[in-house]
């Protein structure tokens, strides 16, 4: 959370890499699975006294937010519902641009092994702790409680896709824009002829 991935994605589609948002598609899919996130979730926010629901009759994200981020198992529940849909659509953006070079923006891509197993490399964004903390609270407004919450959500992420033996490279965004261009573009220097040629051994971070 608050790394710079969506930065990240942006240098890259300059790069002509064509590029979609997981978390897009994921906003896209808690409208399309309205109904299902009700019967799931109405129970856990009537307790709460969070309202799931604007005025409009769709699902606020920040009310559903605040309940799935609050233990594992609620986020469990959500991805149960949203992840099919989400495979689904990435697969048909996948599909038609089958002739181009793709960067898939996505957190928690290591949750959806049919995904990653089309995934040549990963390129993993990050940032300290207090950088990250400082970044959510000015773009996001959010509580520093939910913020803390969604960081511990998010811990030994660059851990679950070593585990994964996946070529991965860490990168480290700490400084200004151009400094993550210059580094993205080293890793794409790295990685050519083809992305897949690179060298699995190379896991390491700049």
């Amino acid at each position: 959370m608050a790394a710079g991935k969506n930065l990240a994605a942006r240098i890259l589609e300059e790069k002509g890499f064509a590029s979609i948002d997981a978390d897009t598609v994921a906003h896209d899919a808690v409208d399309s699975c309205r109904e299902a996130i009700l019967r799931e979730f109405s129970d856990e926010a009537g307790k709460r006294k969070i309202q799931l629901e604007t005025q409009d009759k769709k699902i606020d994200r920040r009310a559903l937010a605040a309940i799935v981020f609050s233990a594992p198992s609620l986020l469990k529940r959500q991805e149960d519902i949203v992840y099919p849909y989400i495979t689904e659509r990435i697969n048909e953006f996948i599909s038609l641009n089958d002739k181009k070079d793709i960067v898939l923006h996505a957190t928690v891509l290591y949750k959806i092994p049919e995904l990653l197993a089309k995934m040549d490399a990963i390129l993993f964004i990050d940032a300290p702790a207090p950088i990250r903390f400082i970044r959510a609270r000015k773009r996001d407004g959010l509580s520093a409680k939910n913020i803390l919450q969604r960081f511990r959500n998010q811990r030994n992420l660059f851990a679950k896709y070593r585990a994964l033996n996946a070529d991965i490279l860490r990168v480290w965004n700490i400084g200004s824009g151009k400094s993550l261009e210059k580094k993205i573009e080293r890793f794409l220097y790295k990685s050519q002829p083809g992305i897949k040629e690179w060298n699995k051994k190379e896991h390491c971070g700049f």
